[in-house]
């Protein structure tokens, strides 16, 4: 066997980044996934960030029901077009008359 057995290659910088990039969008997906859930969830990382999230209650989502409903009529009501008022007519162009009088 080699002795370079356990050792890793040379990365440049920008694949470094990108590794830790990718990584730190793989957690914040699934952190996000568990934050939009309708469950009970805490979330504690390394003691340094402690979140805790409670799904509304009855009381709670009627009252957002009753707001968002509010808030679909106000914007029917601003959405509603008006009829458009007619235009005036524009003036008739004038006729010019050739005048045969003159030779």
């Amino acid at each position: 066997m080699s002795e370079s057995e356990g050792q890793l290659q040379d990365y440049s910088v920008d694949q470094l980044a990108g590794a830790v990039v990718l990584v730190l969008g793989a957690i914040a997906g699934l952190l996000q996934v568990i934050w939009m859930s309708k469950c009970h969830c805490k979330v504690n990382l390394c003691y340094i960030f402690r979140c805790e999230r409670r799904p509304p209650t009855e009381e709670e989502m009627k009252t957002l029901k009753e707001k968002t409903k509010e808030l679909k009529n106000k914007k029917d009501n601003k959405n509603v077009k008006k009829p458009p008022t007619e235009p005036e007519p524009e003036p008739e162009p004038e006729r010019l008359i050739p005048n045969d009088n003159l030779v």
